[in-house]
């Protein structure tokens, strides 16, 4: 906040920090001197944040004081020594970015001070992307960080804050599906019209063989020479059969013959 020794009265805004000069102490407070045309006047209540009992034992005329506007009003400009919050409980929403410093560590996150009434609380899990175990991994008392809000919490009086919410976030490699879950009913199906082929083409050569009934055994040349010796042989011995049964004959024949003449008559 800016000090402004010297400021038109109606520019004063709300926690303007200002240098003046203590003019006056009564019973209910100080008047001040602020270079303006309108008086400053601080409360007893805001002399500081401990309770006052006598204006005198925390100032004195003639002293030099800061001060901040509180307010100002037509007659006057209300200034208290106490210094104001950065931050009061209406101006703190979610996704504001705040800065402050850390005041306390944790195991589960560190409190950071950043002007409000309360120090806001970073989760472990909100301090860095990827796993955190313990706050002191990240931050450590003292540290000025910047954090996001993330929740406010008036009634509990609690505020949230997240440093990794302004961090990038971490690209990782996607990783190649397996597909072995999504491709198996198609395997699957796929096995089983291969069975169903190689089934039906057991069944149609079952099937050919038992058409076209068993079939003959294959002879070795040693096999099919000794069946053609047995031909030969054969053949000889049914000559030899034929040329003694025409032998047979013939002599039957001869032998008739003379018979018959011994039997016949002849003429003479």
């Amino acid at each position: 906040m800016a000090t402004l020794d010297i400021a038109p009265a109606v520019a004063l805004e709300p926690k303007t920090k200002l240098s003046g000069k203590i003019v006056k102490t009564t019973l209910a407070g100080a008047l001040v001197d602020i270079g303006q045309e309108l008086p400053g006047v601080i409360h007893i209540s805001q002399l500081q944040k401990e309770p006052v009992n006598k204006v005198e034992d925390v100032v004195q005329e003639g002293q030099t004081v800061d001060v901040w506007v509180r307010r100002v009003k037509k007659d006057r400009i209300e200034l208290t020594m106490i210094e104001p919050l950065a931050f009061e409980w209406k101006e703190i929403q979610p996704d504001i970015v705040v800065k402050g410093k850390v005041v306390r560590l944790e195991s589960y996150g560190a409190f950071v001070d950043f002007g409000a009434e309360r120090p806001g609380l970073i989760h472990v899990s909100e301090l860095a992307r990827g796993f955190v175990k313990t706050a002191s991994e990240v931050v450590k008392e003292g540290d000025e960080i910047e954090a996001k809000v993330l929740d406010v919490d008036r009634r509990k009086r609690q505020i949230r804050l997240s440093m990794k919410a302004l961090q990038p976030e971490i690209v990782e490699e996607e990783k190649p599906q397996r597909t072995e879950r999504f491709n198996r009913p198609e395997r699957e199906e796929r096995k089983g019209r291969g069975e169903g082929k190689r089934k039906s083409k057991k069944h149609d050569e079952h099937y050919e063989m038992e058409a076209e009934g068993p079939s003959e055994p294959q002879l070795t040349a040693m096999q099919i020479a000794w069946a053609e010796a047995l031909e030969r042989s054969k053949g000889r011995n049914k000559h030899n059969r034929v040329k003694s049964s025409k032998s047979v004959s013939h002599e039957q024949e001869d032998l008739l013959e003379r018979t018959l003449e011994k039997r016949l008559p002849t003429g003479g």
